[in-house]
């Protein structure tokens, strides 16, 4: 199965909509639409979709951010999302590695993703490729706004 991953454009908004859903995250297309376009013109971020069968079957969401300790960015793994019928046929595979080569062209040090601890299933993907808990080294705390 050949998996192609490009940038997420305008026309793929329902389809993300469709995958924020199966994340617990509910959006419609238009909400959907209106983030792609801040996501989509902001030099320091990357929006990435995966393609399986000419479908879109994932996303991913990269935002590199400056850091003040050392003379590099530290890239974020915001979000990404495979679809439950592609999960375990490389999708999410190949959407990290794109993402880590657009955090590469960000000048990023290195990868951060943060998700729920219940997702073990998410843990686990994570893990199988090289990332490590921080948990017992940082804490990852939010304010509402």
């Amino acid at each position: 199965m050949a998996v192609l991953v490009r940038p997420a454009a305008h026309h793929d908004a329902a389809r993300i909509a469709e995958l924020l859903d199966q994340l617990g995250h509910p959006a419609t297309a238009g909400e959907v639409r209106a983030r792609l376009t801040y996501w989509l013109g902001d030099p320091h971020s990357a929006l990435l979709v995966a393609e399986v069968d000419g479908g879109v079957a994932g996303f991913a969401a990269l935002h590199a951010s400056p850091l003040i300790e050392r003379t590099a960015r530290r890239g974020h793994l915001v979000a990404i999302a495979v679809d439950a019928a592609a999960r375990g046929r490389g999708v999410g595979r190949a959407l990290v590695e794109a993402v880590e080569t657009a955090a590469r062209r960000l000048d990023c040090h290195d990868l951060e993703a943060a998700g729920a601890r219940t997702r073990a299933e998410a843990r686990r993907f994570y893990a199988g490729l090289g990332f490590e808990e921080q948990c017992d080294r940082a804490s990852h705390l939010l304010k509402p706004l």
